[in-house]
């Protein structure tokens, strides 16, 4: 990383947390070079990054101050918050999140949700073509691992110059910044957990129909052809949405391909939650017979599934809602360079009651 880059970050920080307030006059370019024991021309480089940003501006024997990202009397304040569910345990908190840093700015916060149908998104995004008072979309994409027929109306968007961040995930057909976790590194983390308890054998249930399943795959195959463990394609399990909300019926047809696994690794917590239910069902004890891992932290891994508390990695939720609205505040007052807005967060395993070690 640019020794630059280092700078830009603890000024960044320092905004988002509030130590530095709009107007506020940062550091001078001395002080921060003692500071960061770099050269001024090093430092001078940082905020001139920063102002072609918009997030500084200098002024003329005065120093450089933070630029103030409020709206303005009269323009566009609206900024469209679209989800796929309302119900689920994630999206709670990063709407908190998210209104929480709008407000805050000076921006009003309009909520819609997809429900996870194409069709649902494409009549949210006619809708907003219509409208002249929408300064940015904050979107989680629908079924983004699969084709979209709505890419033509984010493309006409942009070309009213309206921002959209995508959120969890992004459409690899369309150059859009997103916030999400690395879903692709989680995964990693969440298998080398399983590799390091001792287990050569792992398999794994994985969504089909989003990018998250597609990243955590990768993730996956990562940790597995680091360690020269053994890969079995038939270890590898998809479902999608409609799976899901089946429940543990869902996952029968899987026991045969889990059969020679002593771990297995699940698209999430939900998903954990079926796969110990059913290997119940069939007197598989976890983690006695098969350790299991899942994702996101949620209240269903702390509390356990039939005795059992889950392992898993935590989502950053409220987090990340706060860093998509800061940076799509920031896409609204971009300067000349455009600002790249994604972020993606890297969290670590929480190891609890269904990881054991291997007694292969």
């Amino acid at each position: 990383m640019a020794k630059y880059v280092n700078v830009i970050e603890w000024i960044t920080k320092k905004i988002d947390n509030g130590e530095l307030t709009p107007g506020a006059k940062i550091p001078s370019e001395n002080e921060l070079s003692e500071e960061f024991n770099l050269s001024r021309q090093t430092i001078r480089h940082a905020i001139a990054q920063m102002v072609e940003d918009g997030i500084l501006e200098s002024r003329r024997g005065s120093g450089t101050y933070v630029v103030d990202l409020r709206a303005e009397e009269g323009e566009r304040n609206v900024v469209a918050v679209v989800t796929t569910y309302v119900d689920d345990y994630i999206f709670p908190s990063t709407i908190r999140g998210i209104e929480s840093n709008l407000s805050e700015k000076g921006y009003s916060m309009q909520l819609s949700f997809t429900n996870n149908t194409v069709t649902r998104e494409r009549q949210i995004l006619e809708d907003l073509l219509q409208r002249n008072d929408v300064a940015g979309i904050i979107m989680e994409p629908v079924k983004s691992a699969l084709p979209n027929p709505n890419m033509e109306l984010y493309t006409q968007l942009r070309e009213k110059n309206v921002k959209i961040l995508f959120i969890n995930t992004f459409y690899p057909e369309l150059d859009i910044p997103h916030v999400s976790l690395n879903d692709a590194e989680c995964a990693y983390r969440a298998v080398t957990a399983l590799i390091e308890a001792g287990h050569r054998n792992i398999g794994c249930i994985l969504k089909l129909d989003d990018g998250q399943g597609r990243e955590r795959y990768r993730g996956y195959l990562k940790a597995v052809m680091e360690a020269g463990l053994p890969f079995a394609y038939e270890h590898v399990n998809w479902i999608d949405t409609i799976d899901i909300r089946n429940g543990k019926e869902s996952l029968a047809g899987m026991k045969d391909r889990l059969k020679d696994c002593t771990a297995v690794f699940c698209y999430n917590d939900q998903v954990a939650g079926m796969l110990i239910e059913m290997l119940s069902d069939i007197g598989i004890k976890v983690p006695e017979d098969m350790s299991v891992i899942g994702m996101d932290d949620s209240d269903m891994s702390r509390l356990g599934v039939g005795g059992v508390t889950i392992s898993s990695i935590p989502h950053p939720k409220e987090k990340l809602g706060e860093k998509a609205a800061t940076n799509m505040i920031r896409m609204i007052h971009e300067g000349k360079l455009y600002f790249n807005a994604t972020y993606e967060f890297e969290e670590d395993v929480i190891l609890r009651a269904s990881v054991s070690e291997s007694r292969e």
